[in-house]
């Protein structure tokens, strides 16, 4: 919060709460995390977060007050408004930041991807690709998905069962359908896999890059640049092949995408969609798979049900988007003056929006701590809302739809065998470890 005048005791949220929202490792304890949120919206649903590191930051914890917040962009900015660049829609620390603008001219623009854009900037860049993201078109992709989905399941009953959810099966099939459907060369599957979760890992230790000195206060933002940086490389090759071979794929459509005046695009623009479907595409949804497994784990009359009756799969997908949430925040910046649930918001206050939380505000979801099918309605923000809401939603409800589609039947039940872990991230992510051991119908 930029305003010259402070806080007061009443608008300040406690340390404790405050440090277990803003702070990566906060996350880690899910249990703990969503008391924290439970306790923000029952005693401070918009207070001020005043963390060691950390610009102080208002943490918006009710889902209308994220809704009215979104809807905004002209009043609550992603990255600056006319200013571009001026702020981070990612929360960091203060060396985070400024490392970022001490190797980017003074601006926190370090991605030309939509999550750094404000309209009308945003709509332009957004128009790229939107028709390819519509469900018209993404319906003809589905038998190649199912095809797929059909693999990965047929792997996964060629062995014995005793896996760890998210590392051996969860992370894989999301990356394998995006990268097909990107026209990335499964050879290269690996390589971004890695870089996905160096990407979103920035201030998790098992995710650490070996070139970034680990610990140090502007560690993640290190590693974030050189993460987007190897990004670059490998994308360039593939911008310019489609420039001079476009085929039927998604990263064609992206590469000769053209100006209203006509010319391509800057490569800076083709790279960040690049990145953002390459890690948002990925990650996002394999957090909401793993998500619903250990939730129907926990409940086998559930999964029974399910599997007697597919026609319910499309809202176990909407529920699992709701409980896992895996997009924790994005960061807003007032570029005037507003009034917010009693608050005087000031022109550069800031705002971290917290989606996880949103989703689970009682006055939205009847009983929102239980996993619940029949949710009616299901009004979850996981996707965001507004114009900045995922461009991506429409295939990642259709890549976990066809994918429990294809798995259930073939589940007879899916025993927990230690203890989940979670990833240790304030931005983008769920779990990171979840040993199982599953018994398969038939056997």
């Amino acid at each position: 919060m930029t305003s010259t005048t402070q806080p007061s005791p009443t608008v300040t949220i406690p340390d404790h709460i405050a440090q277990q929202i803003v702070l990566p490792e906060g996350h880690r304890d899910d249990a703990r995390l969503f008391e924290a949120y439970r306790w923000l919206r029952d005693n401070n649903p918009l207070g001020v977060a005043e963390v060691e590191g950390y610009d102080p930051v208002y943490l918006v914890s009710k889902h209308a007050d994220i809704m009215e917040i979104e809807r905004q962009p002209h009043i609550f900015s992603s990255a600056g408004g006319e200013d571009k660049g001026r702020f981070n829609p990612i929360l960091a620390n203060r060396a985070g930041d400024e490392f970022t603008k001490s190797i980017n001219n003074g601006s926190l623009r370090i991605l030309e991807t939509l999550t750094y854009l404000d309209p009308p900037e945003h709509t332009v860049v957004k128009d790229i690709a939107a028709d390819w993201f519509r469900p018209a078109n993404l319906k003809q992709w589905e038998d190649t998905i199912r095809g797929l989905a059909a693999e990965s399941v047929d792997r996964l009953l060629a062995g014995d069962g005793k896996i760890d959810f998210v590392k051996d099966f969860a992370l894989q099939y999301p990356l394998h359908v995006i990268m097909s459907l990107f026209g990335v060369p499964e050879s290269d599957e690996p390589r971004m896999m890695t870089l996905t979760q160096e990407f979103f890992g920035t201030a998790d230790p098992d995710a650490a890059r070996d070139d970034v000195e680990p610990l140090t206060p502007d560690a993640a933002a290190k590693q974030w640049v050189a993460t987007i940086q190897d990004f670059y490389a490998y994308f360039d090759a593939l911008l310019m092949d489609r420039r001079n071979n476009p085929t039927d794929d998604l990263a064609s459509i992206i590469a000769i995408a053209k100006t209203p005046d006509g010319e391509y695009f800057p490569k800076e623009v083709a790279y960040g969609y690049f990145i953002a479907i390459a890690t948002a595409g990925h990650d996002t949804t394999s957090s909401t798979m793993a998500g619903a497994i250990h939730a129907l784990a926990q409940r086998p009359e559930l999964l029974s049900r399910i599997k007697s009756d597919l026609s319910l799969v499309p809202n176990l997908v909407n529920e699992a988007l709701r409980w896992a949430s895996p997009v924790k925040h994005f960061m807003r910046t007032a570029l005037e003056a507003y009034e917010l649930r009693g608050r005087a918001i000031q022109p550069g206050d800031r705002f971290m929006l917290l989606y996880q939380s949103g989703n689970r505000d009682a006055e939205v979801f009847d009983e929102p701590d239980v996993f619940d099918i029949d949710r009616r309605p299901n009004k979850h923000i996981a996707f965001g809302y507004g114009p900045h809401m995922c461009i991506g939603q429409h295939l990642a409800k259709i890549e976990l739809r066809i994918m429990f589609e294809t798995l259930l039947p073939r589940l007879e039940a899916v025993h927990l065998t230690g203890d989940t872990k979670f990833i240790q991230t304030n931005f983008v992510g769920g779990l990171k470890n979840m040993p199982v051991e599953l018994e398969f119908a038939g056997r």
